[in-house]
C-alpha cells in the first residue's frame, strides 16, 4: 500500500512524496508527511486530498489439495485530511547593532518585531554563538533573555555581552536567536532560528616612537617618546604605566597621563624614573602597560609594548672648575671655584663646605650657598685659603668640597667629596736694595748699641 498527499488546493507545500506502507493488516499505522508553511500563507482550515493505491487478492479457487489459484487486482481511493493554518506569534530581525572588538568585551544588540498575530506570552530570547571565539557572559555559548509578554507588531531590542579571543579574525561571526514562549492555549512554543552576525573589530592598539632616555646610573632621569593610537577607536583617559622593572629602575610616579586619542593621533609622554647606584650601565627593556577607557567607559589595558632605555654611567652631581690653582707659601687667598649642574633636574638650597689639611688651611668662611641652580647653569664660588710657613714650595696639596642639596622631589642629598689641588709656590722677591738692607742692619745694631749702652747706663 502506498499513499501521497495532494497540496494543490492548499497554501502549503508537501515535502514528502509518495509513501509506502507495505503490506497493511487489519489494523492501524502512522507515517510523517513533511509539509513547508509559506510566511505568505493565509491562516484557515483546509482539506487535504490524499491517495491511497494498494493491491489486493480478489478470487481465489480451490482444490482438493487447498488454494490452486487466485485473482489479484489494484484499487485507488481518496480520502481528505483536516488542516489548520494559524497566524500565531512569528518573529523577524528588524535591527542589529552588532559589532564586537577582538580581545575585548563588548556589548551587542538586536531587535526583533513579532510580526505573528497573536500574543508571544513568557518570552525568551536565546542567543547561540556559532563559533567558539565568540563567547557570552562567563565563556558561555550561549546567553538567554527574558523579555515578557510579546504583542503581535511589538519590537523588543534585546542586548548582550560578548567577548572575541584576542587572536580571533576579524570577520563576521553567526549567531541563532530562538524564541522561547508560550502561546494564548498555555503551550510552549519554540521559533525556528533566526541567524544574524556580529560583525568584528580588529584589536584596540598602540606605537611607541622616538623614544630617548637619560638614565645614569645613581640619578634621577627620564625616559620621553610619542604614543600613537593605532586604531581603530577613539579611547579616553590614555596613561602609560611602567610594571614588572628590574628593581634597580624605580619609576618616580605610578604612571604619566596622556589623554584622548583618536585613531592614528600620537601625543608625547614622559616617565621620570630613578636609577640605583646598583643598576649596570646599557640597554635595559621596559614592560609599560597602556590604560585606557573604551567608548563605553570600560577601563581596559593594552600590554604589548616594550621600551629601550639607555643607562649611562655614573657621573659627579656638580662639575667643579678652578681657574688659579697657585697659592703662596705663608700666604692666604681667596679660591674662586666654578661650580656646574651636571644633573637633569634643578635642584635648590645647595651647600657647598670647603675641607683642607695642613699645611692647607680653610678661612672662617668655608661654606657657601647657593640658592638654585637649572640644569647644566654654572655659577662661581668663593673660599679663603691659607698655606702655612711650612708648606712646600712646588708641591701640590689638596683642598676638598661636598654639597648638600635638594632635587626637585624635595629630597635632600649629600654629595661624595670632591679634590681639587692647589700647588705652593715660594713668596716672590720684596725688591729691597741690597743698601737698604745694610743700611736696615746698621740701625738694627745701632739701636743694638744704643740698648746696650742705656742699660749700662
Amino acid at each position: 500500500m502506498t499513499f501521497e498527499v495532494d497540496d494543490e488546493d492548499a497554501p502549503i507545500d508537501v515535502q514528502t512524496g509518495q509513501v509506502s506502507i507495505g503490506n497493511f493488516p487489519t489494523g492501524s499505522t502512522e507515517k510523517t508527511v513533511s509539509v513547508t508553511v509559506p510566511e505568505d500563507a493565509e491562516p484557515g482550515t483546509y482539506q487535504i486530498p490524499v491517495t491511497y493505491e494498494y493491491s489486493y487478492t480478489r478470487q481465489l479457487r480451490y482444490g482438493p489439495s487447498g488454494t490452486t489459484e487466485g485473482t489479484d487486482s489494484t484499487r485507488t481511493q481518496t480520502g481528505s485530511i483536516t488542516i489548520q493554518i494559524k497566524d500565531d506569534a512569528r518573529f523577524e530581525v528588524i535591527e542589529t547593532n552588532a559589532t564586537a572588538q577582538v580581545g575585548d568585551d563588548n556589548d551587542i544588540s538586536v531587535t526583533l518585531r513579532n510580526t505573528g498575530s497573536e500574543v508571544a506570552k513568557a518570552a525568551s530570547v536565546n542567543a547561540e554563538s556559532k563559533s567558539s571565539s565568540l563567547t557570552f557572559e562567563s565563556g558561555d555559548a550561549s546567553s538567554t533573555a527574558s523579555v515578557g509578554d510579546w504583542e503581535p507588531g511589538e519590537n523588543r531590542t534585546i542586548t548582550y555581552s560578548a567577548a572575541l579571543e584576542s587572536n580571533s579574525a576579524v570577520r563576521a561571526y553567526a549567531v541563532d536567536l530562538v524564541v522561547n514562549y508560550d502561546d494564548t492555549d498555555g503551550i510552549s512554543r519554540t521559533s525556528g532560528p533566526i541567524t544574524t552576525t556580529v560583525e568584528s573589530l580588529p584589536a584596540q592598539s598602540f606605537a611607541f616612537s622616538d623614544v630617548s632616555s637619560s638614565l645614569r646610573v645613581g640619578e634621577d632621569g627620564e625616559i620621553v617618546g610619542t604614543v600613537e593610537n593605532t586604531g581603530p577607536n577613539t579611547v579616553r583617559s590614555v596613561t602609560i604605566r611602567p610594571v614588572d622593572n628590574p628593581a634597580s629602575v624605580v619609576p618616580s610616579e605610578d604612571s604619566t597621563a596622556v589623554g584622548s586619542l583618536a585613531p592614528g593621533e600620537s601625543k608625547s609622554f614622559r616617565l621620570p624614573m630613578e636609577v640605583t647606584s646598583e643598576a649596570e650601565v646599557g640597554d635595559k627593556l621596559l614592560n609599560v602597560e597602556v590604560w585606557y577607557r573604551d567608548g563605553d567607559g570600560n577601563r581596559r589595558t593594552y600590554d604589548k609594548l616594550d621600551l629601550l632605555a639607555t643607562i649611562g654611567p655614573d657621573r659627579d652631581e656638580f662639575g667643579l672648575a678652578v681657574s688659579d690653582r697657585t697659592i703662596t707659601v705663608g700666604k692666604s687667598r681667596v679660591v674662586t671655584v666654578e661650580v656646574t649642574n651636571n644633573l637633569n633636574e634643578t635642584v635648590t638650597d645647595v651647600e657647598a663646605r670647603l675641607f683642607a689639611d695642613d699645611p692647607l688651611s680653610a678661612g672662617a668662611s668655608d661654606t657657601s650657598y647657593i640658592e638654585s641652580l637649572e640644569p647644566g647653569e654654572s655659577t662661581t664660588l668663593a673660599f679663603e685659603v691659607t698655606a702655612a710657613a711650612s708648606a712646600t714650595a712646588g708641591s701640590t696639596y689638596p683642598i676638598s668640597f661636598d654639597f648638600r642639596y635638594t632635587d626637585s622631589d624635595g629630597r635632600t642629598h649629600l654629595t661624595d667629596t670632591f679634590r681639587k689641588p692647589l700647588d705652593a709656590v715660594k713668596p716672590q722677591n720684596s725688591g729691597v736694595s741690597p743698601i737698604t738692607l745694610i743700611l736696615g742692619l746698621g740701625v738694627v745694631v745701632a739701636g743694638g748699641v744704643a740698648v746696650v749702652y742705656w742699660r749700662r747706663k
